[in-house]
């Protein structure tokens, strides 16, 4: 069995929307069971409405709330050891869950995910990857919004955190790693990331096939299995392509209803745009996962609807029954154990995510 922790409380629509996505979830996969926290008064009530459900879930009564407007310093001291975010994290790190979701303030969770599961021993600094539709299907993306302004080691840990991820979620053996630069040009770009390059060319052969640097449009065209930035170059990009599928959408349909031949037209096109429609579905690659963690917690979309969510659970629940945490780590060591120990810096960065 495969138990996820729920943060029920997290999200612009809280137990409404979050208990009917586990429901769903548990309609497709028969081997997973839900350790929920959350306020009685408002979860029991969407609980009791699902009584299949009641008995593959233990729900855990919690006071407080995180709010999505609190900052993570705030998160941290008010909510620490008895909101629900937190009791849903240490859910993991006690062994009572394998995975966490929550649709909550997303830096609040990153901070109390770091305070209470640490990161690996060799990592500086967690990321959180994306899972980006493309042209050849899917790519995963990171970092997308921890850490601003990466260093080189931290870009190589962030391409080792996403090939781990991309072998979890793909199944590949060794899948193909691009650098996000202004050019592809090993000359050009900022130093950190032609750095980074450069550790990634000098590691050999690894789990990873490196390709060099990659451009803002081979995201789409899927170039590489794994692109890598820092989360502030990554959060721009992630929240363009969002708009600009919403843009892309909208002309559609104002251009489908604009004239009585462009509605029959849709009428004999219908099948073709119901593909498209799916394809730049949101919610279908709803959740990041927050990589470099001693645990795998998911973040979903805070306007995330039922199916939305279902997305971040399924997501999770690919990255345990997939083994994730065993792939990074096997790949770390490996990396780690070919890198001279002068090579990495002796004193970790200080914080940015607040």
């Amino acid at each position: 069995m495969i138990r996820i922790s729920i943060d029920a409380m997290g999200g612009d629509h809280g137990p409404a929307v979050i208990i009917p996505a586990l429901v769903a979830v548990a309609t497709r996969r028969s081997d997973v069971r839900f350790v929920v926290y959350g306020r009685e008064d408002v979860v029991r009530p969407e609980l009791n409405k699902h009584p299949k459900l009641a008995e593959i879930t233990e729900f855990h009564h919690c006071d407080f709330a995180v709010r999505m407007d609190d900052k993570p310093s705030q998160a941290l001291r008010h909510g620490r050891r008895h909101s629900s975010m937190w009791r849903a994290i240490e859910a993991v790190k006690n062994g009572d869950a394998d995975a966490c979701v929550s649709a909550g303030n997303t830096g609040a969770l990153m901070a109390m995910s770091k305070f209470c599961l640490r990161t690996m021993a060799t990592i500086d600094r967690p990321a959180i990857a994306a899972i980006w539709p493309t042209m050849r299907g899917e790519s995963v993306v990171l970092d997308v919004g921890a850490t601003i302004g990466a260093d080189s080691h931290q870009l190589v840990d962030f391409a080792i955190l996403g090939t781990g991820m991309a072998r979890a979620l793909f199944g590949m053996e060794r899948p193909t790693v691009g650098l996000l630069n202004v050019g592809v040009e090993e000359i050009k770009g900022q130093e950190e990331v032609k750095d980074a390059g450069r550790l990634l060319r000098e590691a050999g052969k690894m789990a990873m096939d490196y390709r060099g640097f990659v451009e803002g449009d081979d995201i789409g065209k899927g170039t590489v299995d794994v692109v890598v930035t820092e989360g502030f170059a990554g959060n721009i990009a992630l929240k363009t392509a969002e708009g600009t599928a919403r843009q892309i959408a909208e002309y559609l349909r104002a251009a489908m209803s604009r004239t009585l031949m462009a509605r029959i037209g849709y009428l004999f096109a219908k099948g073709a745009f119901k593909r498209l429609r799916e394809k730049m579905d949101v919610r279908r690659v709803n959740g990041g996962v927050f990589l470099g963690l001693n645990g795998i917690v998911v973040k979903s979309h805070g306007g995330a609807d039922a199916e939305g969510f279902a997305a971040a659970i399924e997501l999770g629940y690919d990255m345990v029954r997939n083994r994730l945490l065993d792939r990074i780590e096997a790949d770390l060591d490996l990396f780690h154990a070919r890198r001279p120990p002068s090579s990495r810096p002796t004193e970790l960065a200080d914080d940015n995510n607040e």
